[in-house]
């Protein structure tokens, strides 16, 4: 299972489904208060630092970020979904569908009503 960093605004209830499918969640909030309200940057260059990858709502600055260095441990930007464990169960699915993350940028995006 993955090593995921989710972000500040990432809903926690979505981090906790994911832990209860098997994977090693940390959010910004337990990494401590050096964390909280951090620039992007630091948030991608602390997943670097700590082989997690990011998941994330904030999809435009992430994909930017990717853009300019995807040398990472990987990247998933996700629409808001207010079905968590739909949400939960997407993301799921996305990390099982690659062999590895490094370096990808995952998109995983709400299915349309």
């Amino acid at each position: 299972m993955a090593r995921l960093y989710a972000d500040e605004q990432f809903p926690r209830d979505v981090s906790e489904q994911l832990r209860t499918m098997g994977h090693d969640v940390l959010t910004v909030q337990e990494a401590g208060n050096a964390n909280l309200g951090i620039p992007d940057e630091e948030v991608l260059a602390f997943a670097v630092s700590n082989n997690r990858i990011v998941i994330t709502l904030n999809r435009q600055d992430f994909i930017r970020l990717h853009r300019i260095n995807p040398e990472h441990s990987g990247i998933i930007v996700c629409t808001n979904d207010l079905n968590r464990p739909r949400m939960a169960t997407r993301i799921n699915e996305a990390i099982a569908a690659e062999e590895s993350l490094a370096g990808k940028l995952i998109r995983v995006i709400r299915p349309s009503r």
